[in-house]
């Protein structure tokens, strides 16, 4: 079983909400489509998933021509991140709705659903109804009825986004395994670039309305193929700084120089765009090597075991990511350091150009 799209796009009112895009979703694997809010994962699940008719192209599943099928006759399921679940069925008739609905032998209906429940952790709760639920055991329902189904593609448009973080982890570590040997392709929607990578697989970076890159999740957060991917794929978001390079040398805004090796060091001498992510810019120098800064504090926050400070470098806005506790005053000058190897740099147009070695 895959999904191919072939040049499909979405055109409302003379606007292009989803621009033309042709992709190749497979089995095995979650398929991850990251981008911010509006940024189109939304309006492209509705199109593979027939809520919405393409513009333009073919959605083909299994090489078989879907474009014009009902979402019922391509066999898919969808999870939202809303609770959707019917009121006044108990637990275990929510999960059987869409078997019954295509007339399936009671013992087989009974079979799956309890099947289902299982995975799911959700047996004792068969009897109860949804209000009767916690949110997490309502998404549960969700999912199991999306298991049960044994549809040939499963769609989870942000399914986490309304739990609390403990049970966010816990659906989190779980879904890959729920999933796993079924045949089924599995798409999962999300903003948050740490998810994608938790969940593996292949992602899509998506930025008004078009996939902007597509691969191995992990590859992917390793090379982006431009800055608009590389910011799509980072949070805190990637910080940037325009530098002037001449020779093996380079000078980033606010004076700081820095000597550049490996392909960076190749590069023209001109005008160029530097990237690093936030948790490699430190409050404390690892190496000898390392590039020091002095930034201007603005925000702080400790989150668990991370400290996190926002401050002004060179008329940018900059942010450190550091692991630990790590004391920062509001209006201070700090010396953070940044490692040349994790860096990344952009033309002044976005495309990467070059980047750091060991960049990982």
């Amino acid at each position: 079983m895959s999904i191919e799209l072939k040049n499909i796009s979405k055109k409302v009112k003379g606007h292009l909400h989803i621009k033309e895009t042709s992709l190749t979703f497979e089995p095995g694997y979650f398929n991850v489509l990251l981008g911010e809010t509006g940024a189109g994962k939304t309006s492209l699940i509705k199109l593979i998933a027939g809520l919405d008719g393409c513009s333009t192209g073919q959605i083909l599943m299994d090489g078989e021509d879907v474009t014009a099928l009902s979402p019922q006759k391509r066999n898919i399921s969808l999870v939202h991140q809303f609770f959707v679940n019917y009121p006044h069925m108990k637990v275990f008739d929510n999960i059987a709705s869409p078997l019954r609905v295509a007339k399936m032998p009671k013992s087989e209906v009974e079979g799956r659903v309890e099947e289902a429940a299982d995975l799911l952790q959700l047996r004792p709760m068969l009897d109860r109804y949804p209000h009767e639920l916690s949110g997490g055991q309502q998404q549960r329902t969700a999912l199991a009825r999306a298991i049960a189904k044994e549809s040939r593609a499963i769609f989870l448009d942000e399914p986490l986004a309304n739990l609390d973080y403990k049970l966010r982890e816990e659906l989190r570590a779980q879904l890959p395994e729920l999933f796993s040997g079924r045949g089924t392709v599995v798409i999962y929607a999300t903003s948050e670039p740490e998810e994608a990578l938790l969940l593996g697989g292949k992602t899509g970076l998506m930025s008004d309305g078009i996939v902007t890159q597509f691969g191995a999740t992990a590859d992917i957060y390793r090379n982006p193929v431009n800055l608009t991917a590389a910011e799509v794929f980072s949070d805190p978001p990637i910080n940037t700084a325009r530098i002037e390079k001449k020779g093996s040398e380079a000078v980033m805004a606010g004076g700081v120089s820095m000597t550049l090796s490996h392909a960076a060091k190749e590069l023209d001498d001109g005008a160029y765009i530097l990237g690093i992510r936030p948790n490699d810019v430190l409050p404390a120098k690892n190496k000898a090597t390392d590039i020091e800064i002095i930034g201007n504090i603005r925000v702080t926050e400790l989150s668990g075991s991370q400290s996190s400070a926002h401050f002004s470098f060179a008329d940018e806005n900059w942010v450190s990511l550091a692991h630990g506790v790590h004391p920062f005053d509001i209006g201070e000058n700090h010396a953070f350091y940044i490692n040349i190897a994790k860096c990344f740099f952009f033309s002044v147009d976005g495309q990467l150009v070059a980047q750091g070695v060991n960049n990982g």
